[in-house]
This record gives structure tokens, sequence and C-alpha cells, in this order.
């Protein structure tokens, strides 16, 4: 059974932007993750995504934090069940990644 993903944006302490996943992130999701990611970094600022409550991120959900990377201002924060697949997928050479 999938874990549903929530999705939570706040404003981080120097004017950046946060948005904190919740859950799974998998193909049946990823355009909502999308779109919420497109709505952040609309803002111009900054964008930190807390991947620590993300307990499952396939192939669509790298494609979508990948897409960004590139043109944006992106750190990750995310849990150590999740840096291998961030190390292996090359997210950690177009992102600051933190493991926690």
């Amino acid at each position: 059974m999938t874990t549903a993903l929530t999705l939570v944006a706040s404003a981080g302490d120097d004017g950046d932007r946060i948005l904190t996943a919740t859950g799974e992130i998998d193909t049946s999701n990823a355009g909502e993750f999308s779109a919420a990611l497109e709505r952040e970094l609309a803002t111009g600022a900054p964008l930190t995504v807390d991947l620590t409550g993300v307990t499952y991120l396939d192939s669509a959900g790298i494609a979508a934090l990948f897409d960004r990377a590139a043109d944006h201002q992106l750190g990750l924060i995310a849990p150590r069940l999740l840096d291998r697949v961030l190390r292996v997928s090359g997210l950690t050479q177009v992102a600051k990644v933190t493991i926690r």
C-alpha cells in the first residue's frame, strides 16, 4: 500500500522557501510534487526541499528534482534511507544535499 504524499510549503528564516514532503513520491503523484516545486520556485527565492519524511522516492520523483535543480537554487534535506539513491542518480552533483 502506498503512503499518501503530503506537501507543506513554508517560509524559512532568511526569506527562502521550504517544501516539506512526507510519504512516498512515485509515478502516481510525481505531477503533484512537480507542481508544488514549480509554485515554490516561482517566488524566485531559494528553495529547500525537506525529504526527511519521505519513505520512497522513485525515478519520477528524482526526475522532478533534476528538472529543476539545473536552473534553480535548490537544496535537499534527506534521510539516510535516500542517501544512496540521491548519490547514484547524480542529484548530489547538481543540488546541495544534506543527509540527516
